[in-house]
């Protein structure tokens, strides 16, 4: 089959190459993509930045999100069955969406939302389970409580801006000059320019804040949230309590402990916490969120689609950090039929 992979980490050194089908084991679901997108976190394993804690090996494809039908299901498989409309994060352990077919862990699945296309569906795993895991699972968010959202035309910020809404908190969140109107359409209650606005200096007494930008955004988030405020980050640092979920070297937990250590003590003084997610697969979750799109109450946002053969230039075009929602990368397979004759002959 066909996918797009690397060799070796670094900058742009992707390609389209043939590689064996998967393996199909007794809880796994194969299913043959139709899309995928594309995730700055993509761009992060490729250049090795996770390498340490994600010890993949080559050639390694790329690819966090997918939409697909099922064609293939492992013996011990119970909730899915050949053409089901599915969609999914895989496990962190086993990516590899940029492809014609992957194997997926049961649990990991939902089936798609009826009301969406194949590439609105595959533009939302990640993003959505993120805001999930950071909103829900984390802030224990509550109706009336004020949450700022950083960079809300992003891919996490539209999805995490709809969900704090359908929760009933008032919702803060920047974005450049000429996004404002748009971000504000999603259902921000507050919009800050930040090339016009420092929002350290107009916002205050929130009780949580979701970070996904940089140091300098992480420690000016801590003077607007109120004392028992959460600041949560899925860009980092990393904490020791992510290196005991990791189940990491007791010497990558010292490191964690100090990558983390300014910020947890600033939050201290503060009497806020800090907490770092990184969001895990979960197809229960991801079957919650699917209620909530059939409903109308989260609706996917795309900036553009590319073609498979473009992968490279998807990848590009995310690195620039300008895309509105997310980069969706839309898979067409001549040879699919020769494919699949081929994995059902096994």
């Amino acid at each position: 089959m066909k996918a797009f992979l690397i060799d070796r980490y670094g900058k742009h050194n992707g390609r389209i190459g043939e590689v064996p089908a998967p393996e199909l084991g007794a809880h796994d679901v194969l299913v043959q993509v139709h899309a995928t997108s594309v995730n700055v976190l993509d761009s992060k394993i490729s250049k090795g930045e996770f390498k340490l804690i994600l010890p993949y090996s080559f050639p390694l494809i790329l690819g966090n999100d997918l939409a697909g039908v099922v064609v293939g299901v492992g013996s011990a498989v119970r909730r899915f069955k050949p053409g089901d409309e599915v969609y999914a994060r895989p496990p962190q352990e086993r990516i590899g969406t940029f492809a014609e077919l992957i194997a997926v862990e049961e649990n990991a699945l939902a089936l798609k939302p009826k009301n969406i296309s194949m590439e609105e569906a595959a533009s939302l795993p990640l993003v959505a389970l993120t805001a999930w895991q950071v909103l829900v699972e984390t802030a224990r968010l509550q109706k009336g409580q004020k949450v700022f959202i950083h960079a809300g035309s992003g891919g996490v910020g539209t999805i995490a801006i709809q969900l704090a809404k359908h929760l009933g908190a008032f919702v803060a969140t920047t974005t450049s000059t000429n996004n404002v109107e748009w971000v504000r359409a999603l259902g921000a209650d507050v919009v800050i320019d930040y090339k016009k606005q420092n929002f350290e200096s107009i916002l205050q007494d929130y009780d949580v804040v979701l970070n996904s930008l940089g140091v300098d955004e992480l420690e000016k988030s801590l003077t607007i949230l109120k004392p028992g405020g959460q600041l949560i980050s899925i860009s980092g640092p990393p904490t020791p309590q992510f290196a005991q979920q990791q189940k990491l070297s007791w010497v990558l937990g010292l490191v964690m402990r100090i990558l983390s250590s300014g910020i947890r003590r600033k939050a201290r003084k503060k009497e806020v916490s800090y907490a770092f997610v990184f969001m895990r697969a979960d197809g229960s979750q991801l079957g919650e969120i699917t209620e909530l799109i059939e409903s109308g109450i989260i609706k996917p946002v795309i900036d553009t689609t590319f073609p498979f053969e473009s992968t490279a230039e998807a990848l590009s075009y995310v690195e620039q950090g300008r895309s509105k929602g997310k980069v969706v990368i839309k898979l067409v397979w001549p040879n699919s039929k020769h494919v699949l004759e081929n994995i059902n002959g096994m």
